[in-house]
This record gives C-alpha cells, structure tokens and sequence, in this order.
C-alpha cells in the first residue's frame, strides 16, 4: 500500500472526528480501510509461508498451515 493511501485514510480518520465525513468520503474511508487489510493480511501471511523451524537435530521443516473447523 502506498504512503499516499494510508495518508488519505488517517486524514479521513481525523476529519471523521472532528467534523464529520460526507457519504462520499464514508465509501473512500471505508474502501480504503478494506484494501489496507486485505494487503495487510497478504503480507502476514507470506511472512508466515517463509517461517521455517529447526529441531534439535537441525531438520528443516516449514509450517503448516492449520485447518479450523467451522462453526
């Protein structure tokens, strides 16, 4: 996410609080807040595919990926 991006959303925060956003400004805040976590999420999880363990003996082995089950 570029600079520029998280830059409009803190400004849009700050003027949230102290006047008030128009409807139009709600949608960009709130799209905007959308596309930060989605890229956020993206970014934690190539962090996490790249983690790799070492036991006591040295024996690589990456991380699984665990399965919830639904609720």
């Amino acid at each position: 996410m570029k600079k520029s991006m998280i830059d409009r959303i803190n400004e849009l925060a700050r003027k949230a609080k102290a006047e008030g956003l128009t409807d139009e400004e709600k949608l960009e805040q709130q799209m905007l807040r959308e596309k930060y976590i989605a890229d956020f999420k993206k970014g934690l999880i190539s962090a996490l595919e790249s983690i790799v363990l070492v036991d006591a003996e040295g024996k690589l082995s990456k991380l699984e990926k665990r399965q919830f089950p639904e609720q």
